[in-house]
């Protein structure tokens, strides 16, 4: 899609951190926001943003940044529309009620309020109906914004990988180990002796979060509610000492039987509903299949879609369920940043005059993957 005429007036929250600053990066050239206020802890408020964080990206701090100075995460102190939380959970979830009462839509990329029932946990090209669950927060909290949601890290990287193989062919139960990378920490994240030469065979919450967040985006919007889906997920997670990509080891039992050509092929085809291919950070395949025998590989494959697409591969019979594969995210892009964005330009499309039927999935029964445009 081309740039809007008169940009969305955006802000950031927790903007000197780990996800602030991706999000920094990727709002600085967006066809349709603004970057114009930058929140952060009160020690950073008050200096321009390019003294007030420690960049760590190895793209360049953007220009239209660099001058901005860090304000106080206050409504008061921000005149923006939209803001992108990128918060620690610690303090999170109390300011995003507070801007989103202001009147402001919050898309964050903090765990405290995915769960809640009336916030929508929103993967665009599995869930974008989902979104109605907006007016239902409206009216019970009576605020005029509203707090959208995007997953755990990996929860995005499996949740978006099962949903071709739900609509096709029925899931009935999910095994998936994760290997997660250093990035996911935050900055300064796992202390260098803890990790060099070492895998750490435990993230904090990681998979109970990726055992009920998964099952909320693939369930059903039903009314006024999500009802989750009802096959049980297992995760295990462990910290590899990788910059950035999480890679999933990921087993299936399936409704119905398939071939691992027939899931490759339901991979291949799956682009997500109307309006969600034309948004500005949309890949053009949100799933790429790799048929190389060692591939994804988080170094090689972590940028496939500039960051946005899910990468998968070795995907074969598992002779404990029915196919097994591996699926790699890029966990500050999709699975964090790029989620978070992508969120905010579904709620602008629906809210632009796009009707609401468009984002509408069948999710009575299964369904083929729409092939896209």
């Amino acid at each position: 899609m081309k740039a809007r005429a008169e940009k969305i007036p955006v802000g950031v929250l927790g903007a000197t951190g780990a996800v602030g600053q991706r999000l920094v990066r990727m709002l600085a050239d967006h066809p349709w926001f603004a970057l114009r206020a930058l929140a952060a802890s009160d020690r950073s408020a008050g200096r321009p943003y390019a003294e007030a964080t420690r960049w760590y990206l190895d793209e360049p701090l953007p220009d239209a940044a660099r001058d901005l100075p860090v304000v106080p995460c206050e409504p008061a102190a921000m005149d923006v529309e939209l803001v992108f939380s990128g918060l620690d959970a610690g303090v999170a979830g109390e300011i995003e009620e507070r801007f989103a009462e202001a009147g402001m839509d919050v898309l964050t990329n903090a765990r405290n309020h995915r769960m809640d029932a009336d916030v929508p946990l929103i993967i665009p090209e599995v869930n974008a109906d989902h979104l109605d669950l907006v007016d239902v927060q409206r009216a019970r909290r009576g605020w005029t914004g509203s707090i959208v949601a995007n997953a755990n890290c990996s929860t995005i990287g499996l949740a978006l990988a099962l949903r071709p193989l739900q609509l096709t062919f029925g899931i009935q139960g999910v095994t998936v180990a994760t290997l997660q990378a250093l990035s996911g920490a935050g900055y300064p994240g796992v202390a260098s002796l803890d990790v060099t030469d070492n895998v750490i065979p435990f993230v904090g919450g990681e998979e109970e979060k990726i055992q009920s967040e998964t099952l909320k985006i693939l369930g059903r919007l039903s009314g006024e509610a999500v009802e989750p889906e009802s096959f049980p997920v297992s995760a295990l997670v462990h910290r590899v000492p990788v910059r950035d990509g999480h890679l999933l080891a990921i087993s299936v039992k399936l409704a119905e039987r398939a071939s691992p050509e027939d899931a490759v092929r339901a991979f291949e085809e799956f682009r997500g509903p109307e309006p969600v291919p034309g948004l500005p950070t949309s890949p053009a395949r949100p799933i790429v299949v790799r048929s190389e025998p060692d591939r994804p590989q988080p170094r090689r494959d972590r940028m496939e879609g500039e960051g946005m697409s899910v990468v998968v591969g070795r995907v074969r019979p598992c002779p404990v369920l029915d196919l097994k594969f591996s699926a790699l995210v890029h966990n500050t892009i999709r699975g964090a940043a790029g989620a978070a964005i992508q969120n905010a330009e579904l709620l602008v499309a629906v809210r632009s005059g796009i009707q609401r039927s468009t984002v509408s999935l069948t999710t009575q029964g299964r369904a083929a993957p729409s092939a896209g445009p």
